[in-house]
């Protein structure tokens, strides 16, 4: 298991959000868990109603956490947006923002819990397709809508300008696949 901090983008401070972590597992066949841990004023953001564990698009217009996966040196990526409302989107890109598609193999399930002054958002996701290279570069992320509709963006990195999850510099975490046995 490996965890991270994520940091807020400098021009966008959150009102609300005190500090999001989170813990990421790598399994076989291109599984990893990954648990979510936002703490602050929680109360003050909009967090999406529970809707069903089914694909959507355009979920990061709203509270949204994302995972990025890469192999090292490579330039396609995957991009996976999941929210608490059960709802998630899968795609895939052959370099910077181009050649986007959706991945339709990709399995997610979890779950969330909100409490006092903290949520956990809990997603396992499976992506055979990404399963062998031994190592992974991630991007972890969030975007957090308060409920006057402020927005915070939160990564691993961050560049220079506007928020950008599908920036190189995003891509700060590793994470190795499970020793075979």
């Amino acid at each position: 298991m490996a965890a991270f901090e994520l940091v807020s983008h400098g021009e966008f401070p959150s009102t609300a959000i005190d500090s999001i972590a989170v813990t990421a597992t790598r399994g076989a066949g291109g599984r990893v868990d990954l648990e979510y841990c936002v703490r602050g004023a929680v109360g003050d953001v909009r967090w999406p109603d529970w809707k069903a564990v089914e694909p959507a698009d355009r979920l990061w217009e709203h509270t949204c956490f994302e995972l990025f996966v890469r192999a090292p040196g490579a330039h396609g990526y995957a991009e996976l947006n999941f929210t608490t409302s059960g709802q998630w989107a899968a795609y895939c890109f052959d370099h910077y923002r181009a050649g986007m598609r959706a991945i339709d193999d990709v399995l997610v399930g979890g779950g969330r819990t909100l409490g006092d002054g903290e949520v956990r958002v809990r997603r396992t996701i499976s992506l055979p397709d990404w399963a062998d290279p031994p190592e992974w570069q991630i991007g972890l992320s969030a975007v957090i809508e308060t409920l006057d509709g402020s927005k915070s963006w939160w990564a691993l990195a961050h560049p220079e300008g506007p928020p950008d999850f599908h920036n190189d510099i995003c891509f700060a975490g590793r994470l190795r696949a499970p020793r075979r046995a």
